[in-house]
């Protein structure tokens, strides 16, 4: 029997959670939510919410979240991420600083949003089958 599953939302930890939600809202280019209880909504074209929470900064840990967009979509992208003025990577973990990569035949960048979190656009999704064996 196969159960039908989705993702419907993640809270998203952050040091101020309307400016985190801002943020990634513009880049992204979508709307924020209605603020509800102490969390600041953003909807993924694919119906998936991440709700940012405001949390003590002590609590804070590296979150990952990557975003796939169409190929036809990341030149704006992109600019709106420069004009933000954060640095940006090629690789995670600081990789190929000021660059992006074009991994998997697309194009792709990290970059830390206000929250700390890790954040990665891609215009290809990762295919696990045409990776090499030990890696992933």
């Amino acid at each position: 029997m196969s159960v039908s599953v989705e993702l419907n939302h993640l809270i998203v930890p952050s040091r101020d959670n309307r400016e985190s939600a801002e943020f990634l809202a513009r880049l992204l280019d979508v709307e924020i939510g209605i603020e509800w209880g102490p969390f600041i909504p953003v909807e993924t074209g694919n119906g998936v919410r991440l709700d940012f929470a405001t949390v003590p900064v002590e609590d804070l840990r590296l979150q990952h979240y990557c975003f796939l967009i169409p190929e036809t979509d990341f030149d704006a992208f992109f600019a709106r991420l420069k004009e933000t003025g954060v640095d940006y990577f090629g690789a995670p973990g600081g990789g190929m600083p000021g660059e992006i990569n074009h991994n998997h035949g697309g194009r792709g960048v990290y970059f830390l949003d206000p929250g700390g979190n890790g954040m990665e656009v891609i215009t290809q999704p990762y295919e696990p089958e045409r990776r090499r064996p030990g890696t992933w």
